[in-house]
């Protein structure tokens, strides 16, 4: 009897290793659900757009499967508010299930974002296109990963660039939050070191629509505006300056060049001609790689379908995202288990193939990468794109500065002295 016992309790147990051992192989090989945010309303509606499209590419690259595993793409979006992207994150990971998540968008969302990641140590988050720096230097979270290399990375060798135009005055007008703070700290931490001077910024409210004001305070005696406006604010302000008879040449911020911007249909737009700016791209780069990616893009994403005549920043820097969030999950063959253990050392220790060259993280999980210094310029087809004027490799988040040196950008830093 006792005998007979024992068979039936090794048969028992024999019966549940082997139904854990069968859900265990099952949770590998079954789909990867990753959720995948973007400001779909708002300012940057049509730059988060782009940006979906750049992710989904980089899924279509891979037919939706990585190491046997379907990849599903949940999406979300935001108007690039912080407390409406930190809900639309909550309910794609709390209610969809979600086990990677690649985004926000917007500097501010990404900074809340990353704060929300912290709640969920099981869940590995990837960002979208959020260009703060103190994303990744303030607070940083274990499973907050980044990328592409944010908006002061993006400024490097700007400063440069002007003061080689004959920009000595150069007037900031830039959105107030944390993303155009980046960008801002970026250019002048080089610009006033080489002695150029900012005797005046203009912060004004993302989602702006009436600039008159700003416009009417622009001093006579500088040689440039610095702007650093994004989506349909750029726009609006681009009109109203036209309008108001400015005349000043302009330089532009990441944003401010990108596609979604350079493509609006107004009288200022070949105005933009010339006009200097910076970041991880440049429309006309002649790398094989870039040109390749840019040859996808538009293959699938055709201007008659909704498509740009080059991929977007947003694009880019959510295909590079996605890239990373599926190259890690092949590096693992798959392997999700132990709260994603496996997956996190993988991603931190990826040496990233990007259109634009090799990115790595540093310890802070932040991409160190090349930025491109650009011109606006206009081709035989009319449509306007940016052409590489200089390249800087390796671009860490310190921009070459010492940590003594070293202050991350706001409002009031850093200041020409």
């Amino acid at each position: 009897m006792k005998s007979t016992k024992k068979i039936w309790v090794r048969s028992i147990m024999g019966a549940a290793a082997a139904a854990a051992l069968v859900g265990s192989v099952w949770a590998q090989q079954g789909p990867v659900k990753i959720g995948l945010l973007a400001t779909l309303e708002g300012p940057f509606a049509a730059g988060g757009a782009d940006g979906m499209r750049g992710a989904e590419l980089a899924v279509k690259q891979r037919n939706a499967t990585v190491a046997g595993r379907r990849i599903d793409i949940i999406k979300g979006s935001s108007d690039a508010q912080p407390d409406v992207a930190v809900n639309a994150v909550r309910k794609l990971v709390e209610q969809d299930k979600v086990d990677i998540m690649v985004g926000p968008l917007s500097g501010g969302e990404g900074i809340a974002v990353k704060d929300y990641s912290k709640t969920q140590p099981n869940i590995t988050f990837i960002n979208g296109g959020s260009g703060a720096q103190a994303t990744t230097l303030v607070s940083t979270s274990p499973n907050f990963f980044r990328f592409n290399t944010e908006g002061a990375q993006w400024m490097v060798g700007l400063g440069t660039a002007a003061l080689a135009k004959g920009y000595k005055r150069t007037m900031i007008i830039a959105e107030d939050y944390s993303f155009p703070y980046s960008q801002v700290q970026g250019f002048m931490a080089e610009y006033c070191r080489l002695g150029g001077k900012v005797p005046q910024k203009a912060w004004v409210p993302l989602g702006g629509k009436d600039y008159s004001s700003v416009i009417a305070k622009i001093p006579k005696d500088v040689d440039a505006l610095l702007v650093i406006l994004g989506g349909a604010d750029a726009v609006n302000f681009l009109n109203q300056y036209e309008a108001a008879g400015g005349d000043k040449p302009i330089m532009g911020g990441s944003i401010t060049v990108s596609q979604d911007v350079l493509n609006y249909r107004g009288k200022r737009r070949d105005s933009l001609v010339g006009t200097l700016s910076a970041g991880p791209y440049a429309d006309s780069y002649n790398g094989a790689e870039w040109q390749a990616f840019v040859a996808d893009y538009q293959k699938n994403y055709p201007v008659s379908a909704g498509g740009y005549p080059s991929p977007s920043l947003f694009a880019y820097v959510y295909y590079v995202n996605m890239k990373a969030a599926l190259d890690g999950l092949a590096a693992v063959n798959g392997d999700l288990s132990g709260g994603q253990a496996k997956y996190r050392e993988a991603l931190s220790k990826l040496v990233l193939k990007t259109p634009n060259g090799d990115v790595r993280l540093d310890a802070n999980r932040q991409a160190i990468g090349s930025t491109f210094v650009t011109e606006v310029v206009k081709d035989a087809q009319g449509n306007l794109s940016t052409k590489v004027n200089s390249k800087v490799d390796n671009v860490a988040q310190s921009l070459g500065m010492s940590a003594a040196d070293f202050k991350i950008g706001s409002r009031d830093v850093p200041a020409c002295p």
